[in-house]
């Protein structure tokens, strides 16, 4: 991951922006449309955000990118909403580019922000720390730092109005990551919704989910995440990254008569399509490791 630190400059919601290989085309504009009832896509072309709405105020799940902020703003008030009545800012996992927007967010609406003890304390420190697979000292991505957070346990509910979201800890991608679940109803029909954790098994050149010579093997407690998501209440899934679950061909296919979101065996799909990721990126490390020792 190579990273560099420009300036953005967009009013209000200014901030540094990070430029890598793929933020530009992560971050291009993307019209915000219905998922189902309350829940709506507000985020980029490569990056979820969720609004999840109710008269007593709202929730946004992610916050993309530092440049993504204005972006994320400009679709929560397309659909007529207003950003001062979000209340509760929940993240996937803090890296740059689903928290970066969060520390702007959270200026622009006063709302609290949200995440497990280790994402808390990314988030207030404004980089990862030496435990994610994905630490470099060399290219730190720094995120503008969010002072207040609240910590939530492991199964712990956060309400706002009616609004009530579940944190379910998938560690894995990173040592903090969250997977939330809610309900969201529409002509009487409540479905069960998922917001999953990015599942990829992506790091730093050298270092091994198989465990290394200072830090633990945790591909273990990977495989228990994965299986985690697979197995929850699940009609509707939302991934990190809109295309693990085909979130802009869905949105183009929904009608009012049939909604392609829908689909029961959603995050049984996403776990299938990590474990053979992952299952695939174990045997290279095993193959690495064996050449390294001269095997």
């Amino acid at each position: 991951m190579t990273v560099a630190l420009l300036l953005a400059t967009n009013g209000a919601l200014a901030q540094d922006a990070i430029n890598c290989g793929s933020c530009a085309e992560w971050n291009q504009p993307a019209k915000p449309f219905n998922i189902h009832g309350n829940t709506y896509y507000v985020g980029t072309a490569g990056l979820s955000a969720i609004l999840v709405t109710s008269p007593q105020g709202h929730v946004l799940l992610d916050g993309a990118l530092p440049q993504s902020a204005p972006l994320i703003q400009k679709n929560i008030e397309s659909l007529g909403f207003r950003m001062k009545d979000v209340k509760l800012i929940l993240n996937s996992h803090a890296h740059f580019d689903h928290a970066g927007g969060i520390a702007a967010l959270q200026k622009a609406s006063g709302a609290t922000v949200a995440h497990s003890p280790h994402g808390a304390q990314v988030l207030r420190d404004g980089t990862p720390g030496t435990d994610d697979p994905q630490y470099d000292p060399k290219e730190r991505a720094h995120i503008p730092k969010v002072a207040q957070v609240k910590e939530v346990a492991d199964g712990e509910t956060l309400s706002v109005g009616p609004l009530r979201f579940t944190v379910h800890y998938t560690p894995g991608h990173t040592p903090g990551g969250t997977t939330w679940t809610w309900q969201s109803c529409e002509a009487g029909r409540c479905l069960d919704m998922v917001y999953a954790d990015s599942l990829t098994a992506v790091s730093t050149d050298g270092f091994y989910f198989t465990g290394g010579a200072n830090y633990p093997d945790r591909s273990a407690a990977f495989r228990k995440t994965i299986d985690r998501v697979a197995n929850l209440k699940c009609d509707i899934v939302i991934a990190a990254h809109p295309g693990f679950s085909d979130a802009f061909n869905k949105a183009a296919a929904k009608t009012a008569q049939s909604n392609p979101f829908i689909d029961p065996e959603g995050c049984r799909k996403l776990a299938a399509g990590a474990v053979k990721s992952f299952e695939a990126r174990l045997q290279r490390e095993r193959i690495e490791k064996a050449k390294a020792a001269g095997g």
